[in-house]
């Protein structure tokens, strides 16, 4: 699905990722883990753009995305995005956040988007607060509706920023339930997060990172029982 080449990006004289090559396959739930500053935010932020790679290539679908010709916007429509912080709009009640952007690309009429979200809300048991706003929730349920909000672009592809590091302690399992349910139906995922718990449950393959190189991969089981690089054996031994 995701097809990474070389892929190099730098901050001014700061070089962030170093010449990354992977792929990532319908289905897969990558879980990308390491130390902070270790690139892995820039790498996901790569993979729609966010952040415009400063050498390499990525493809998503055979479509060539860091191509200056390919239609970034309609790309970025099949990749839904989660961030650390929310990032709801505080002025529109929650119904409005997640039907605003289906409406506005023409992916649905607003009757439509409407029965979407009502949908979307009950599967996060979120359904009687379609009609409030963003500064009337705890912060694990701001976190649910962001999930929906991604979810109402009925994306093929899910990637997720640190989406429980912003979160309170108790607040943290209920989003983690909303993404474990996602990843037994089959959505890709990439996930950049802190919780190892998550990594060895859910993920299909664990990429661990330092330094702007990938240093380390495998599925979950073989990768916490028997990591191989020194670097990842300090880390592990560090948050386990």
């Amino acid at each position: 699905m995701i097809d990474v080449k070389n892929l190099t990006k730098s901050f001014g004289d700061h070089l962030v990722l170093h010449n990354i090559s992977e792929h990532i396959h319908p289905g897969e739930k990558v879980v990308v883990i390491g130390p902070s500053g270790s690139g892995k935010s820039t790498f996901l932020r790569c993979l729609n753009l966010l952040e415009t790679p400063t050498s390499g290539s990525i493809t998503f679908e055979g479509q060539e995305i860091t191509d200056p010709k390919a239609d970034i916007n309609a790309i970025r429509r099949q990749m839904g995005m989660v961030f650390q912080h929310f990032n709801l709009f505080p002025n529109m009640t929650i119904r409005k956040n997640i039907t605003l952007a289906p409406v506005r690309t023409k992916l649905m009429s607003q009757a439509e988007a409407d029965e979407t979200a009502i949908t979307l809300l009950k599967r996060v048991g979120l359904e009687e607060k379609a009609d409030a706003y963003p500064a009337q929730l705890s912060g694990g349920q701001k976190q649910r509706i962001a999930i929906v909000r991604a979810l109402a672009m009925k994306p093929k592809l899910m990637l997720f920023d640190e989406p429980t590091s912003a979160l309170d302690p108790e607040m943290v399992g209920e989003v983690l339930a909303v993404m474990k349910e996602l990843a037994h139906e089959g959505m890709t995922m990439v996930v950049v997060t802190h919780e190892m718990g998550f990594a060895r449950e859910v993920g299909t393959r664990v990429l661990f990172m330092d330094e702007g190189k990938i240093l380390e991969q495998n599925e979950p089981h073989a990768f916490f029982a028997n990591p191989k690089e020194q670097r990842t054996i300090d880390f592990l031994s560090k948050v386990l």
